[in-house]
């Protein structure tokens, strides 16, 4: 992302002996003289207005004024000695910059009543055109008291309680196990084998990535991606402008910006083996089979699956238990006892053969 400068605004400050706005360039206060200590912090005005003067752009690009060490006086940043004092600047303090204040708003705002004398005067007039008074930084208004935090009533308490609950037994149902002698009552096995053959299939990439055997169909420009620097075939995209504190009573305005880089997003056709079919074998012993394929031209096999599942019955209450392989498959005999594992949700998690 790249940071652009729109241009330069002048801030102002308000003076705390007296309440007065000032331009952010004065650095005394016009209506009672008291000077801006290097507490005081600048603010954006209501309404700001890009510095066209050449003169007042070169002194807003000069970096923070400097606080001298001994008067506390502002001093411009390429002062060597103090204005008000003549001393060193070099032990002087710089004001702090880099604060972003807020967006950059130049339309126009509504004109505020002098605290004086009632006249219209722009939102950003620092002495009324009237009569001349300060205009006064309104003080606040007060904030309402916030409500009093709403309690949870005794029902949602109850339903909270319930949920706790549910959940601690859902856990320890989950965790705890049982052992049960159970005898195998039957088997089940399956075996199955997909049948594959080449069919014309429609995606989607960029154009560049395509097979050079692929049909293209159409095309669109799409971003790809975006980078901070200009390229061919790029929007340039930026956010809304804001304002940083320069430290000198001016403020940068800037955006951040992108180049959204375009490229060919199309749609192609490409033959590739797909699943058409497949032929499945079964049965209820411990000699699973593959079945037999009868391939027509132009097809192949495709992927293999097998699953296997023991039944098996404890004083007349049955459980499933899935086996992984046909090795395994092979050792549970219908008739042979085992110990299980039960969970408190009534699944198997271990088989074992009975002592």
């Amino acid at each position: 992302m790249t940071q652009e400068t729109v241009g330069y605004v002048q801030l102002e400050w308000t003076c705390k002996r007296c309440g007065s706005k000032n331009p952010g360039t004065q650095k005394t206060c016009a209506n009672c003289g008291n000077p801006m200590s290097e507490q005081d912090q600048f603010e954006l005005p209501s309404q700001q207005q890009l510095i066209t003067d050449e003169d007042e752009l070169k002194k807003a690009r000069l970096g923070p004024d400097i606080h001298c060490k001994y008067c506390g006086a502002r001093n411009p940043a390429d002062a060597k000695n103090c204005k008000q004092c003549g001393a060193d600047l070099t032990e002087g303090a710089k004001r702090a910059a880099g604060r972003v204040m807020g967006a950059f708003e130049s339309a126009p705002v509504p004109d505020v009543k002098c605290p004086a004398c009632g006249t219209l005067n722009p939102a950003n007039a620092v002495k009324c055109k009237q009569c001349g008074s300060p205009m006064v930084a309104e003080k606040p208004a007060a904030q309402p008291a916030r409500p009093a935090t709403p309690t949870l009533s005794p029902g949602l308490i109850v339903l909270a309680v319930l949920a706790l609950v549910a959940c601690v037994a859902f856990f320890i149902l989950a965790t705890r196990t049982s052992d049960t002698t159970a005898r195998v009552e039957s088997v089940q096995w399956e075996r199955a084998i997909e049948i594959v053959a080449l069919r014309p299939v429609e995606r989607a990439d960029w154009a560049d990535l395509i097979p050079a055997q692929a049909q293209v169909g159409q095309c669109s420009e799409r971003v790809r991606h975006t980078q901070p620097e200009p390229a061919p075939n790029a929007d340039k995209i930026c956010g809304t402008p804001y304002t940083i504190d320069e430290g000198s009573g001016v403020g940068k305005v800037v955006q951040d910006c992108v180049y959204e880089v375009k490229d060919r997003w199309c749609s192609y056709t490409q033959p590739e083996w797909v699943v058409i079919d497949a032929v499945v074998a079964q049965g209820g012993d411990l000699q699973p089979k593959w079945p037999v394929l009868g391939l027509l031209a132009g097809q192949r096999e495709g992927g293999r699956s097998e699953r296997y599942e023991v039944v098996f019955d404890a004083d007349g209450k049955e459980y499933r238990h899935s086996v992984a392989t046909a090795e395994d498959f092979a050792r549970f005999a219908v008739g042979s006892r085992w110990t299980l594992k039960i969970s408190g949700l009534g699944g198997v998690t271990d088989v074992q053969p009975a002592p």
